[in-house]
């Protein structure tokens, strides 16, 4: 298509470019909020997207997500960024229904280049059953891609990061990684087989629709603050503690490899710096907690289900998500956040 390289032309990729958590709650801090009974999840609570009620049986949710390349594909990259975006409606029990381009064009991007992203994007809401109504594009130093997305939900079944319940059991619905398999990726130290891994398990939307036929009480999806991040952040709009496994965390096949070498995204680091003191490691290796701050680029999802409902719903998510697998539980609340056994 071109000799230009999309992941040359941003310093960042994917999530990994996310501002980071702590920055984010300094910067949101002070604002203020408008009481509107209407609005049942806003920003107070760093969840996925917001909720507001149209009716007793409908209400929207909305969100925005966008970011630089991860792949040289143009067509690729716009799917990855346009399940990324599609994702966070998931997590809130939603439908996507209408959505947006937001895209950034840079000078050196030929005009094939462009379409490709366009058309990766349009392929994925297609997917999802939704339509692509239009959406807004400029030009600047990088590129930039990604959705404002609106979906619909029944307001008595919208699921939050906050509401997971003592005893609840917490399943993942994607291999960790993502973030460190791109930085060796730059670094030319990834096979391509490898890096086509974690494009595909990027490329895969959370759908996610068996989760209604269950007892979920929370859902978030785990994106660039990490898998420790989103938990922390699910614990503590839970008054909870998250409970995990460290030997059922499922790891794309070389991140440790990686992460013991150094091969760490900055974005890893912002996110330790903001989880870490939540968070009880135990005996795990430094690398090994690396991957668990590792930020994701269209992870998978974090939902805590009644415990009995659990292998049933693993059941049903395996059908449509690259895997599902059982990672902990949910706790009364203890000392930390989250603590790794």
């Amino acid at each position: 298509m071109s000799d230009v390289k999309l992941t040359k032309l941003a310093k960042c990729a994917g999530c990994g470019a996310k501002v980071g958590a702590g920055m984010l709650q300094k910067l949101l801090g002070d604002l203020p909020v408008k009481n509107d009974p209407a609005l049942l999840v806003g920003f107070e609570r760093s969840d996925d997207a917001s909720v507001y009620r149209i009716s007793d049986e409908l209400a929207i949710v909305q969100t925005i997500d966008f970011f630089p390349p991860v792949v040289d594909d143009p067509v690729r990259f716009g799917r990855i960024a346009a399940a990324n975006a599609l994702s966070d409606i998931y997590a809130m029990g939603g439908e996507p229904k209408v959505a947006q381009n937001v895209l950034m064009i840079s000078k050196a991007m030929p005009d094939e280049m462009v379409h490709g992203i366009l058309r990766g994007g349009y392929e994925k809401v297609m997917e999802a059953g939704a339509v692509i109504s239009g959406g807004h594009s400029i030009h600047g130093e990088e590129p930039v891609y990604g959705l404002a997305v609106t979906g619909f939900v029944h307001p008595d079944r919208v699921l939050t990061n906050s509401g997971a319940q003592d005893g609840d059991a917490l399943i993942l619905t994607k291999p960790l990684g993502v973030g460190i398999y791109l930085t060796a990726a730059k670094a030319e130290m990834l096979e391509d087989e490898e890096l086509a891994q974690a494009l595909d398990q990027m490329e895969r939307l959370n759908k996610a629709e068996a989760m209604l036929a269950f007892d979920v009480h929370a859902c978030t999806d785990v994106t660039g603050f990490s898998l420790l991040g989103h938990a922390v952040e699910m614990a503590e709009g839970s008054q909870k503690t998250l409970e995990l496994t460290a030997s059922a965390i499922p790891m794309l096949p070389k991140a440790l490899e990686l992460a013991s070498m150094g091969l760490l995204p900055e974005g890893m680091y912002r996110n330790r710096n903001f989880a870490e003191a939540h968070v009880e490691l135990g005996n795990v290796a430094l690398a090994f907690s690396d991957v668990l701050f590792d930020p994701q680029t269209s992870g998978g999802l974090l939902i805590a289900v009644a415990q009995q409902d659990c292998d049933a719903l693993i059941s049903q998510l395996q059908e449509t998500c690259c895997c599902a697998v059982c990672i902990g539980q949910v706790k009364a609340q203890g000392e930390k956040a989250v603590i790794l056994r």
